[in-house]
This record gives C-alpha cells, structure tokens and sequence, in this order.
C-alpha cells in the first residue's frame, strides 16, 4: 500500500499558458484555509506560451520552506509534462492525466483522468483548472465545502450561473479523486490533518513581502525598469500606490531608474529601485554617485543565473560580489538577503531605516527561487518598525558634509530651512563645492568609511537554524537556502551538526568571527564559485572546509543537501 502522511508533494505539469499556476494557487488558498501547512514553488520556461513548466505543492505536519526532488502524485496537462519531469518521478509516484493526450509513463501509475471531460460536463472547457483542483483536494480527502466557499468568492463578479458551473466541476472532479483514493489496485491510504485553533496565517509570496516591507517602512518613491524577478515588487507597489501615496515611475531603463530615485530622495523622498543582475549593472554609476552624495537608497535585486541574459526565470545567488564591488571608488554599502517572508517584511525596514540613517545604498539580496515561492506565516510575526527620519531643518550656516566625528554630517533636504543643499558628484569640501584639495579629499573619504565601523558594530548576527552552537561541524547559508538548510539537518538529527543562516552579508559583526572560530565550516550557496564562503575568508579570515555550491538554475532540494552532508 502507498502511505502518504505528513509530507506530501503535489506536481503540476504543462505547457505555459495551460493555468498551471492558477491551479496552484486556488489548492494552495483551500489547504491553507482549512489549517494545512503548505508551500508551493514553481519553474517555468522563460516564454508566454508553450515549453514546460511546473510548480510544487507540499503540505507538510509542520511548516516548511524548501522545494523537494520527490513527486507523489503528478498531474500532467500535457506529454511534455512526463519528458519533462521524468527525472522525479519514480515507481511511487502517482500520474493523474489524460490517457487519451498523455502516453503511459515508464515510471510510476498512470491514472486515467478526464479532467477535460469534467469540465466540458459542466458546461466549458475552461473550468478544467477548477476540475484539477478539486481531484486534488478529493485525493487528500479535504472537504470541498473549503473549494466551494472560494470558487465562490473568486468568480462572484461573474454571475451566479459561472458560480454554479465551476462548482459543478468541482463536483465532478472531488468524486473522482475520492473514488480513486480507495481503488485496491491503486492501494493509497492518505493522512492529512490539518491543524485546528492554529493562530491567524497570512498566505503570500516572496515578493508580497519585500513590498509589504517597503510600505512598513513609509516609502514614497519607486523608480525601475522591469526585469524578472524583480519586476513583481514594482507591480505590488504600483496597485497600492494610491492608498500609500507611494509616486510610482516606470523609468525608460536602468540608468534613469537609479537617477531618478536618487533625485527622489534627495528631496526627501523614501526611495526604492527594484532590478535584477543585468538591470543593476546599469545603475552601477548610479550607486556610485549615491555614494559621493551621501544620498539615501533602497536597492531590492532579485537574482537570476547570468552573465547577459543568462536564465531569465531561473534561480542563483551569483550577485553578492556584483553588489559588495557595485560602483568605482570606495565607499559604505549594507547587504541583507533574507531566509523567510517575515524576515523580508523585517529586512525591507531595516534597508530603509540603515540607508537614512548612514547616508548610504542599502541592498536586499533575494531570487527567483524565493521572490515566487508561496506560504503561510503567522501574522503575529509581521511587525512594523518605528520609522526613523534623520532629516534636520537647515540654518544659513547649514554644510551637506560638514565633518563630523562620526562620519555622519547633518542632512537637510531643499525647502525645510533656510540654508542651501548642495550636492554634487565631484569630490566637495563641507559646504558642498566641488575641490580638488588633496587634505580634504583624505579627510572627505575617511568620512565616508568611518561609519562602516558603526554599521558593523550593529549588524545583525547569523542565527541558529538547526543543531547545537557546540557543535564542531557548522553548515553556513544565506538568503533563501534558509528553509532547505532546516529541513536537511532536522532531517539529519545529527548532534555533530549544527546550521547559521546569514540574513546580513556585509558589512560582519565582529562577533561572527568568535563565533565560528574552531568550527569545520561548510557553506552551501548557489553559485559556482563560492562567493559567501570567500567573503567569509576575507573579512573574518574564516577558511570552509567544504562547498555545496549549485549553479544549474534550480533551488537545492532537502534530498540532495541531506546527501552531500552524508558524504561530508
């Protein structure tokens, strides 16, 4: 008998365009409301049509954050959907499709199912998402009260009849997926128990929560051009704009983008840009300038495998270098990449309170993997933090860049105050004139630099994932592989084995170097050359002892990260 309890992996497959996602995200919607842990990640072919895509529904006994190599139950839109994924399925696996347009599989069972068929009985093809959705739901045995409630709610600006009709559908798909979860020759037996009186949940994405992060912390100004996958937070700022009185500028390319958010915030303005790899190196200058003019921003990069075009809709975290080096000449940076929803929601504001604070660009490093990834966190976790203006009113004697023992001159901003707010991209002296003076150049970068001390002495520690902090074997990650690294050492129940995540990549806590020093350091990242785990080296002078690097365009899976720290 085929035994599925508490962790089961749902695969949709098909061609872009055939509602994949859609089908995913009704499920995701229904098993989240009737108190299942889920989460869903999904690859897809960089085209509107056609190719292949998939995205993965797990619902889990307890909450998870990662993507797994395993299908138990394949629904298939199309062949391509089994040539495609053959590599996952595997004699366990269940494949629901219409064996009228699907072949049979070499691995796994092969379910006939007129999903299609269904949906035309209900009165139009166009409610086989609704159908798919409903097997599902009858597989697992979740009531279809919870499917109907929500057909309800999405289709009640279209009429009572489409109402009526998808419910059909979902009728007709829910019997059969019941019917086939008690067939004795299919032998499953499925154990879901949705968790009951669970705190109030928030269902959301990546991208949600770097937006939701950029409103907590009031800003007023996004400027970018789109580019996957950091296009998403533009569009989630642009449909609340009004009711945050956020200034939306869809920029002509990367290089006004920048400029013009600067412009923003040298009028006082709380600016973002949003980008990805190929986009930022476009607003490299940009960065540049901010940093001679002492000028605030947020900069949110959402990676993808490059150089050039590279992997549009693929995953990687190859741009920290791009990020710590953006821009010539030296000059302050802070880099955060955060692990889970609630630390973007967190992170967001923190960008936004370090670069006003410190006069500096602030970066969150995330990617495709995490920006599209879909799950539920409590709400009670979401917290909106003071916000922090260091904006002074200006006299007639006022100086932009008076030298000040911290390195952090007064700011004012044109209009609040009497006096004048220079600013200029060459080298200036205190009141804002450009000079060529050798001793206020060395004193005007000292400036600059001395508040990375500050930075640093404030900058958030790695926190313990997994294990003991006694532990001798420590696994090292950053950004999204957060949920993958958790679930492999839980997985593992090594007491030799311990796991950080990095949420701050630069600048360190000198803590961090006390804190691994004598420990057998292993860093996982996905890139192909080991870019955390050199920085760690060379600002901490921490040596890994080992790399699990990934560079293909896919996330880790639990199964393979749980394997390469066996061989370790």
């Amino acid at each position: 008998m085929r035994r599925y309890s508490n962790d089961i992996s749902i695969v949709f497959g098909g061609a872009a365009g055939q509602g994949i996602q859609t089908i995913a995200s009704a499920l995701v919607s229904v098993l989240k409301r009737t108190g299942c842990h889920v989460f869903a990640c999904t690859e897809f072919m960089s085209r509107v049509r056609g190719g292949s895509n998939s995205t993965q529904v797990r619902i889990t006994g307890r909450k998870r954050h990662a993507y797994v190599h395993r299908i138990d139950f394949l629904f298939a839109l199309n062949a391509d959907a089994l040539e495609h994924l053959k590599t996952r399925i595997a004699p366990t696996t269940i494949v629901f499709a219409d064996k009228s347009q699907v072949p049979s599989t070499d691995e796994g069972l092969l379910v006939d199912a007129p999903i299609t068929s269904f949906a035309r009985q209900a009165g139009n093809p166009i409610y086989s998402n609704t159908a798919a959705v409903a097997v599902a739901l009858g597989l697992l045995g979740i009531p279809q009260e919870g499917l109907d409630n929500y057909l309800r709610e999405i289709f009640a600006g279209k009429g009572d009849a489409v109402v009526a009709d998808n419910i059909e559908a979902a009728r007709l798909g829910y019997a059969f997926g019941r019917q086939t979860a008690l067939r004795e020759e299919i032998e499953v037996e499925i154990a879901v128990e949705p968790e009951k009186n669970r705190p109030k949940e928030l269902l959301l994405d990546g991208t949600a929560a770097v937006g939701i992060g950029a409103v907590a912390a009031g800003c007023t100004f996004i400027s970018s051009y789109p580019m996957s996958p950091g296009t998403g937070v533009l569009t989630f700022l642009a449909q609340r704009s009004h009711e945050f009185n956020i200034v939306v500028d869809q920029a002509e390319d990367e290089i006004s983008a920048v400029n013009t958010a600067l412009g923003a915030s040298y009028a006082g303005a709380r600016a973002i840009v949003t980008t990805s790899g190929g986009g930022f190196a476009l607003m490299e200058e940009g960065i540049s300038l901010a940093g001679m003019t002492e000028v605030p921003l947020v900069v949110h990069l959402g990676q993808r495998p490059g150089p050039a075009t590279g992997m549009p809709t693929r995953t990687e975290q190859a741009d920290l270098n791009l990020v710590l080096h953006a821009g010539h000449g030296e000059f302050p940076r802070v880099i955060l990449a955060p692990g889970t929803f609630a630390e973007a929601i967190l992170l967001t504001q923190r960008a936004f309170q370090l670069a006003d604070r410190y006069q500096l660009t602030a970066f969150v490093l995330t990617d495709q993997f995490f920006l599209d990834s879909t799950g539920s966190m409590a709400a009670a976790v979401v917290k909106r933090e003071p916000i922090e203006r260091h904006i002074v009113e200006t006299d007639e004697e006022y100086m932009r860049y008076r030298f000040t023992p911290d390195g952090l001159s007064p700011r004012g901003v044109p209009g609040y105050g009497k006096g004048i707010v220079k600013c200029d991209s060459h080298e200036h002296d205190e009141t804002g004139h450009l000079t060529e003076n050798f001793e206020t150049r060395r004193r005007m970068v000292e400036k600059r630099l001395r508040r990375i001390k500050a930075l640093a002495a404030e900058s958030l520690m790695p926190e313990l994932v997994g294990g003991s902090a006694d532990a001798p074997n420590i696994v090292v990650a950053w950004g999204s592989n957060r949920g993958v690294l958790e679930e492999s050492l839980d997985t593992l129940q090594r007491a030799d084995l311990a796991g950080l995540h990095f949420s701050q990549l630069y600048p360190f806590n000198p803590s961090v170097a006390t804190l691994l020093k004598g420990k057998i350091v292993t860093v996982l990242e996905n890139n192909a050359s080991g870019q955390f785990a050199d920085l760690l080296h060379r600002e901490l002078a921490v040596s890994t002892a080992n790399r699990i690097l990934k560079w293909t365009g896919e996330p880790f899976s639990v199964e393979e990260v749980v394997e390469a720290l066996r061989e370790i």
